[in-house]
């Protein structure tokens, strides 16, 4: 079947390449529209934070976004100088329809303080529909000598992240292509063939930029995912493209270039679909877990693996069909370079020479490795994804420092609603309540609850009830208002710990499960970080689980073995654990100059499913070259001599282009995506040094042709016959 594909593709490669064009040029301006769709960081779940977050929206009139203005002066600026600047800087805002509420730091306490003051402007809208707004708004605020006011809050959060991942992915852009193509070059040795796979690496990621572009209609996309498509789609597609042209080159020096194609669309391409396949069933896992960061990714990332396998099957074949033989044109290095085949060949059989002696070394090495685990701390990406220099997140941290106390802070706050059957201001409803205060206070991880007892100083419920039920004072109605409606009272909770921690998870997961004696709903930073933690750890082992099996079916089937895919597995998995603890030491201990910083949540899930399925792509065109020289000589030593031989070069240049594209988001500025490219530059670095270069040819020798084994049948035995001798 491959190899009618081969021929057909031959045949119509005018065809095809007119159908390429028109894809191309359709989806190419569908694609340059995807920014304009893109919005928040993707952590949202339908869980009880939110529907906390709506019934305070709903009943307390909570805002669904806001903004903040943060006004900073010189020293040498006087006081009555920066409240004129203020002043005139909300007149102008006088006009501003848009937001439901604008709050001045001249028309309350403790929003003005020495240099700093901040204000507020309320919005019923979502941050991530706010792109219109702060664009009337950027002309308003108006900057003089030695005063200035700067946006910040989710809103401008979200907007950053967006310009600051654009400018991330044009910078990786300009470091890594250079760079994989020099590869390229070294690899073939002409311009042309070096091209081809930059090429089919770009009409890739445009043709997949377009196609989720109508994703957005059926669901919100996060700014990440113009990170992750570009990621994966360039190091694939181009990963594929070398494979297949190598292929090619070899085949058409002896063949005629219908031959040539037909043999590599059924050898290469072959191994591009299993390979291809594997990546997809590893991302597919992400659909577990129903964060829309993860089904965001796991949607554009099918789309690219799926896109890029297509591309490498059909787009290019026709592209070799039409240049031929032509290929080798413009060559710039020797089209032969022996010396690395001698190279290759010495260093294979020099690690089989003492398989033992290999193996123990290589893992000894990634044992080392896995010594950092044990002390990851996983944590969502908050503003401190954002670059450092960026105002918005600046201006954010002074508005922290200096105007919210820090056992105040919202990452420290776990909002209680509770509800009651009848007004909760009825004295046996209030005394529930204040039962479930004291049981509150009374936790070792509490530091206050703010409540109406609380803000009116009384503690006796009898006296309270008197206060809020008599509409004699004027003193019960802002706390009523605050805290009250009608059978629903609101708590704010501040614990000793923040966000970040598991103990706070752990607290908020335990305390909403309890039997409170009143209806409660959980909300607060703390509860959608325990949300989200608890979504994953609970919905990723069937994800990891779906990987492992069904790549060992589909390595099973290819290579009609037990042990090859059993072995795959585990040195995959041992290579991963390693590249995590060299993450946990390079981010969170911070070496390198690094800033120490917590390790992004996403990472750990995103980096398995990718890089178990992109690993699989070396493993794959490895041990099919193989295969191949194993049932042509039944000697399990000298094919896996020969396979290495003739692979290795093109394997380290496929991982060298990884290494690049995927390495070059080290150099941005958003942190995930740092940490991301990282992960996955020194897991495929790991994958094809000591796993493919030295794990694979000493476990091959060592367990000989058991390797071939597949239910009490071996390769040799089925289907070779020695010959008799002379």
């Amino acid at each position: 079947m491959m190899q009618k594909l081969g021929g057909f593709i031959y045949q119509k490669r005018k065809w095809v390449l007119v159908t390429w064009g028109f894809i191309i040029l359709l989806l190419g301006l569908f694609a340059l529209k995807l920014p304009d769709v893109l919005s928040g960081n993707g952590f949202e779940y339908n869980g009880e934070y939110t529907k906390t977050r709506n019934l305070l929206e709903q009943e307390f009139g909570y805002a669904k976004s806001s903004i903040i203005l943060v006004f900073e002066k010189d020293k040498a600026i006087s006081n009555e100088d920066f409240r004129q600047y203020i002043l005139a800087t909300f007149e102008r805002l006088s006009g501003f329809d848009d937001a439901e509420q604008t709050i001045s730091p001249l028309e309350r306490a403790g929003m003005l303080k020495a240099q700093y003051a901040y204000g507020l402007l309320t919005f019923n809208k979502n941050a991530e529909n706010l792109g219109t707004e702060i664009n009337k708004l950027k002309p308003l605020l108006v900057n003089k000598k030695g005063l200035k006011v700067t946006m910040t809050g989710e809103p401008i959060i979200v907007q950053d992240l967006n310009t600051a991942s654009q400018e991330d992915l044009a910078k990786a852009e300009m470091i890594g292509l250079p760079i994989a193509l020099v590869v390229l070059i070294l690899a073939f040795g002409g311009l042309i063939a070096a091209s081809l796979p930059i090429v089919i690496g770009v009409v890739s990621i445009l043709c997949t930029m377009g196609t989720v572009y109508f994703f957005s209609y059926r669901a919100d996309l996060t700014i990440f995912i113009l990170n992750i498509v570009p990621m994966i789609g360039l190091a694939l597609s181009i990963d594929f493209a070398l494979l297949f042209i190598n292929r090619y080159k070899e085949e058409v020096k002896t063949k005629s270039i219908k031959d040539a194609l037909e043999i590599t669309v059924s050898t290469a391409g072959r191994s591009i679909i299993f390979s291809g396949l594997c990546v997809f069933i590893g991302l597919s896992a992400l659909w577990f877990i129903k964060i829309d960061i993860f089904q965001n990714v796991a949607l554009g990332g099918m789309t690219v693996v799926f896109i890029s396998a297509v591309c490498a099957l059909t787009f290019l074949p026709a592209l070799l069909g039409v240049l031929g033989d032509k290929i080798n044109k413009l060559s710039i290095l020797p089209a032969v370079d022996k010396q690395t085949i001698s190279f290759w060949h010495h260093f294979a059989k020099f690690v089989m020479k003492s398989p033992i002696l290999m193996t123990i070394a290589a893992l000894a090495i990634l044992l080392a490795g896995l010594i950092p685990v044990k002390q990851m701390v996983l944590a969502i990406p908050g503003t401190e994804s954002l670059p450092p220099n960026y105002p918005s997140r600046t201006a954010l941290e002074i508005y922290k420092d200096h105007f919210v106390a820090k056992e105040k802070r919202d990452e420290k706050k776990v909002i209680v609603v509770l509800e009651s059957s009848g007004n909760i201001l009825h004295m046996n409803n209030l005394k529930k309540v204040n039962n479930v205060i004291k049981n509150i206070e009374n936790d070792a991880l509490v530091n206050t609850v703010h409540s109406p007892f609380s803000a009116t100083g009384i503690k006796d419920v009898n006296q309270l009830y008197q206060v809020l039920t008599s509409g004699k004072t004027t003193k019960a109605a802002p706390i009523i208002d605050y805290f009250i409606r009608d059978n629903k009272m609101l708590l704010e909770v501040y614990l000793k710990t923040g966000e970040h921690s598991a103990k706070a998870r752990q607290w908020v997961s335990d305390w909403s499960n309890k039997n409170l004696g009143l209806s409660a709903s959980f909300g607060g930073s703390i509860k959608f970080e325990q949300e989200i933690f608890s979504e994953i750890y609970q919905k990723a082992p069937d994800g990891l689980l779906l990987i492992v099996l069904s790549t060992f079916v589909i390595l099973m089937a290819a290579f009609r073995s037990i042990l090859i895919p059993l072995k795959a597995i585990v040195m995959n998995i041992l290579s991963l654990s390693c590249t995590f603890g060299i993450l946990v030491w390079i981010f969170q201990q911070g070496h390198f100059g690094v800033t120490p910083v917590d390790i992004a949540l996403i990472l750990p899930v995103f980096v398995f499913t990718l890089v178990f399925g992109l690993s699989m792509d070396y493993e794959v065109f490895l041990i099919s070259r193989i295969q191949e020289f194993y049932l042509k000589t039944g000697d399990n030593s000298e094919a896996t001599i020969s396979g290495l031989t003739y692979t290795s070069k093109i394997i380290t240049s496929a991982a060298a282009i990884m290494i690049v594209v995927t390495g070059a988001f080290a150099f941005t500025g958003v942190m995930p995506v740092k940490q991301l490219g990282v992960g996955i530059a020194i897991a495929i670095f790991i994958d094809a040094t000591i796993v493919r270069m030295v794990l694979v040819p000493a476990l091959m020798k060592l367990l000989g042709d058991w390797n071939w084994w597949f239910f009490g049948i071996k390769h040799k035995k089925r289907h070779m016959t020695k010959k008799k001798p002379a």
